[in-house]
């Protein structure tokens, strides 16, 4: 299968993007964000507010050792984690339904730079005054009676979107 020990995970050409959750309350929803992380080797999470951080056994069960190959950071909000995202040279965008929001589908990632995208909590999304910092929002369409989806769901479609656009046409 040449999948990648820890140690060359770490070492690996890493897709230019930063998945930050906001308060996200389910442990199991983190620990699948870290699996899908490491699955397109994003260079890192970080876990903000009252998002739990590994050591954790709920984490661990969906992400399978993955909280182990993807590097993480925690920040008490996540207000400080774009600062240090902008600090460090990212474009910074809200997953979030907000008016001129950028439909998923319209948006393209540009080769050379870096990117964060930030999910929210699963009941109050991402909060406004972190929407307020972002660079701009990503929407994914919905057509059906709900207007929200799980977070790792969501995590999985966009960080597949950056993969594509960045690392699997190439």
């Amino acid at each position: 299968m040449q999948r990648l020990t820890v140690d060359e995970f770490r070492e690996a050409e890493k897709l230019p993007l930063v998945v930050v959750l906001d308060d996200v309350r389910s442990m199991h929803n983190v620990g699948s964000v870290f699996r899908t992380g490491d699955t397109f080797r994003i260079e890192a999470v970080y876990l903000c507010g009252i998002t739990s951080t590994p050591p954790s056994t709920e984490i661990h069960k969906t992400a399978l050792g993955a909280e182990d190959s993807v590097s993480w950071q925690y920040f008490p909000t996540a207000v400080e984690a774009v600062a240090q995202l902008h600090a460090d040279g990212y474009t910074v965008y809200s997953v979030e339904q907000v008016e001129h929001s950028t439909k998923l589908h319209h948006f393209l990632a540009q080769p050379g730079h870096r990117y964060a995208v930030i999910l929210g909590n699963e009941v109050k999304g991402v909060h406004q005054e972190v929407v307020d910092v972002s660079d701009g929002c990503l929407e994914i369409p919905q057509l059906g009676t709900k207007h929200s989806m799980n977070v790792s769901v969501t995590a999985g479609i966009v960080i597949y979107k950056f993969a594509e656009q960045l690392i699997l046409k190439r």
